[in-house]
């Protein structure tokens, strides 16, 4: 693979001006329009060339109900141009500027070219030497690994009605809108549909449940030993004179404790998103405000640097780029996932994930196995309880924080111990280990409209999931005592029948 560095160095003589630095006083017009169509292009791309969606499905699924702040600059932008050829797609928003560009490469999704750089920055783009075909097919019901496959009827019915309500737009939120439900129980799948042109072979974008999906990369490279999770100083650029940020450890990036400045909302890092930033740039470059480890907020920019620390801490940026998959996705068959990237080959792996919701289901499905997949283990023997368990400092009010995972504290009959990856537009993950199942939901909920409501819902599976094995246990026991019985002798003289007047 082409040197990153090399190519950093170079694409930095080709633009006047790096775009990616935050902006004191807030954003331009033409800015705010480099986004929005930093949006079309990036995610007509994916779409296009990840999901294998329509364009008439990009439009109902991908491309409405965006955010708000976006959407008068999005409606004045013209349609999307593609290059089916070279998987590429320009969205113009200016006169005399180059239009926003998005660009697929195998192994690595899309990427944005940064706001301003043209075609000629195509060349620069991370490329793998040599990437796995086509995956095969997602066959079978068994997500988990040693999963004994039976005949399900009872979850099958007793799920049946909370499945489809979710479909309704809705019992679970107005307006609310579903892709996909897939339950898993045991490993195998008891209850799964799905809607708006998606199907069990669909990746989705995952936004910020990807950051439950660090948070398990970052376990299998600690596991492997190739990070330590208490070390400081986590990223070069921290590492030097005066800087107080070198007290920052990777704990404190997973549990959203760094103490550093995210703005007022942590979960808006557009620079990045759509206006094709380098996670460096956006993400590595706020200044500290509070003492590492003694506040919880939340932001994007924790997650992107923990994975940036792994990176730097590889220092072999051809294995970092194949150790998700080599070390983890692939190994549990999660064959239809795809981590994009920023063009200087960083991960945007705080939101930019594309998977199908079984893939989903089975990063579940690792964590229920206590980070074993077959015989062999992934995760560290701690890692399930670490993500479980409650940081020291936590959210105000709502729903509990782990490591990179919410935990469901605030849901009323939910069994304990409950924990949950969430992300915008209503993508979940349930971990529930009191009944080993996993719930996935992927939605394109109205950002700004109905959220789904993730609580509700779990209950009520919880409810199903109970009946019915409360229902298959007194079948069995109605079974087994039909067979204890004794069957009658037929050789025992039969009572005669007394007929009276």
């Amino acid at each position: 693979m082409r040197s990153l560095r090399a190519a950093a160095a170079a694409l930095a003589l080709i633009l006047p001006a790096s775009l990616a630095a935050a902006q004191e006083g807030g954003t331009t017009d033409i800015t705010d329009a480099a986004l929005a169509a930093g949006w079309k292009a990036s995610f007509t791309c994916s779409g296009l060339f990840v999901a294998g969606q329509t364009l008439q499905e990009i439009e109902q699924n991908e491309l409405s109900g965006i955010y708000p702040d976006f959407q008068r600059n999005f409606d004045a932008l013209p349609p999307a141009k593609v290059d089916y050829d070279r998987k590429l797609v320009s969205v113009s928003y200016a006169p005399d500027v180059p239009a926003r560009i998005a660009a697929w490469r195998p192994g690595f999704g899309c990427t944005q070219l940064p706001t301003g750089a043209g075609e000629e920055a195509l060349s620069f783009l991370p490329r793998f030497a040599a990437w796995p075909g086509a995956p095969a097919q997602d066959r079978g019901s068994a997500i988990g690994s040693n999963v004994k496959i039976s005949l399900r009827i009872e979850e099958a019915e007793r799920l049946e009605a909370p499945v489809s309500a979710a479909f309704d737009e809705i019992t679970y939120g107005n307006g609310t809108r579903t892709a996909s439900v897939i339950v898993v129980q045991g490993g195998q799948i008891v209850a799964e549909r799905y809607d708006r042109g998606i199907e069990h072979e669909t990746p989705v974008r995952t936004w910020s449940a990807a950051k439950s999906l660090t948070a398990t990369l970052i376990g299998a490279a600690r596991r492997q030993g190739l990070i330590d999770i208490d070390y400081p100083a986590v990223i070069e650029e921290w590492n030097k004179g005066a800087d107080p940020r070198r007290a920052i450890t990777i704990r404190n990036l997973l549990h959203m404790a760094s103490g550093l400045d995210s703005g007022e909302n942590g979960s808006r890092t557009d620079k990045v998103y759509f206006a094709g930033a380098r996670v460096t740039d956006a993400a590595a470059g706020s200044i500290l405000e509070v003492k590492p480890g003694t506040r919880f907020k939340y932001a994007n920019n924790d997650t992107l640097i923990a994975m940036r620390a792994l990176r730097e801490a590889m220092k072999d940026d051809n294995r970092f780029h194949r150790f998700p998959y080599e070390s983890l996705l692939h190994k549990i068959g999660a064959m239809h996932t795809t981590i994009e990237i920023d063009w200087n080959g960083d991960f945007i792996s705080s939101s930019q994930v594309w998977a199908t919701g079984r893939d989903l289901a089975r990063i579940g499905q690792l964590y229920l196995q206590d980070g074993m997949w077959g015989n062999e283990r992934l995760l560290p023997e701690d890692w399930v309880k670490f993500v479980s368990t409650p940081a020291p400092a936590q959210p105000e009010e709502g729903a509990g924080y782990g490591a990179q995972f919410w935990l469901m504290t605030d849901a009323e009959g939910v069994p304990p111990g409950t924990f949950y990856a969430a992300g915008n537009r209503g993508q979940y993950i349930v971990i529930i280990p009191a009944l080993d199942a996993v719930i996935v939901r992927q939605g394109f909920d109205v950002i700004g409209g109905a959220r789904f409501d993730i609580n509700r819902f779990t209950r009520d599976m919880v409810v199903a999931l109970a009946a019915a094995g409360a229902e298959r246990s007194a079948a069995i026991e109605a079974a087994s005592a039909a067979e204890a019985t004794p069957a009658p002798d037929p050789n025992r003289e039969r009572p005669r029948l007394i007929q009276r007047n």
